[in-house]
């Protein structure tokens, strides 16, 4: 009977946010500044492109900004907020105290106040410097909606709610349905575990029980690069850590994925056989991952008269 409730209330959840993403959908628009601010889109494009040159790997930060932005209180850049002496935000909840680029989105902003003062969200800000990013490391460029509207509430224990390397399948899968998403949206996602470094810490736990989920000879080569108590960095992607291609679906297929989280994407037939298909079809997965990332920028989204338009990203205005 309790594995039956849980399935009620999570299709309950799954329709609620369906509901709650498909008006989001309906309000946010391809062409929102056309008239307002017709350069936006294209000079949030160039300011990555000058950060990216500066930094190649800021890239992969500012996509996984994205995603912990949308998973927290919805797409409302609350991420980008600063804490306050009365309360600690989430960008120094521990989960986000690895994630570099903040200046670069300060960096953007301040362009597109020069150009359009007051009119060019944040939350909008981020989910275009996502795309560019990942176009930059040669994924595909694909239209993203706009007119959402910045939030003015920041809290770092709403970061619980993010997903942990070590968490297997169904609670990755509960928490994306949790969101709107579904079980292949979860495994298109992941995919962006292709570009970017991973702190030693992350999968530490793996290496110290001789996880047998995890390549030896691999976990050999991982030992040398993470000794114990260190801090170091190791690419997701040890080949190719600067390319939005599909190795990662084939690191993942040959226990070379760094987290839990990645191995437990072949734990089952029907998840497995999607990774098998993402890992032989490059076009498939660039498509594939473009529509799910749309879809994740919906969540919670704030339109209309809602939130406001910071003038500052750092700060409610």
């Amino acid at each position: 009977m309790a594995s039956v409730r849980r399935v009620m209330l999570l299709a309950f959840a799954t329709a609620l946010w369906i509901s709650g993403t498909q008006r989001a959908e309906a309000q946010l628009k391809l062409g929102y500044y056309a008239h307002s601010c017709p350069r936006a889109e294209a000079i949030v494009k160039d300011e990555v492109e000058k950060a990216l040159a500066d930094d190649e790997g800021v890239g992969a930060d500012l996509l996984r900004m994205h995603f912990h932005d949308c998973f927290v209180r919805g797409c409302d850049a609350s991420l980008l907020l600063d804490s306050t002496n009365a309360s600690k935000a989430e960008k120094d909840a521990q989960i986000n105290l690895t994630l570099e680029g903040f200046d670069v989105i300060d960096t953007v902003k301040e362009k597109l106040e020069a150009a359009c003062k007051g009119v060019v969200s944040c939350a909008d800000l981020l989910t275009f410097a996502a795309r560019d990013a990942i176009v930059h490391y040669g994924g595909i460029h694909y239209k993203v909606p706009s007119g959402r509207r910045d939030g003015r509430i920041s809290i770092a224990s709403d970061t619980d709610v993010l997903p942990s390397p070590d968490f297997k399948l169904a609670k990755l899968t509960d928490l994306f349905i949790s969101k709107g998403l579904s079980q292949t949206d979860m495994v298109i996602l992941s995919g962006a575990h292709t570009v970017g470094i991973a702190h030693c810490d992350a999968f530490s736990k793996r290496l110290d029980s001789g996880d047998p989920t995890l390549d030896s000879k691999y976990a050999r080569v991982l030992r040398r690069q993470c000794p114990p108590k260190s801090n170091n960095t190791v690419p997701m992607d040890p080949k190719t850590p600067n390319k939005f291609d599909n190795r990662y679906y084939r690191l993942v297929l040959s226990n070379r994925g760094l987290f839990t989280s990645d191995v437990s994407l072949t734990s089952t037939p029907g998840t497995a056989t999607l990774v098998e298909s993402l890992a032989r079809n490059f076009k498939s997965f660039q498509l594939k991952f473009a529509e799910a990332i749309v879809k994740m920028g919906s969540i919670g989204v704030l339109t209309g008269n809602d939130g406001e338009v910071r003038s500052n990203c750092r700060v409610v205005n």
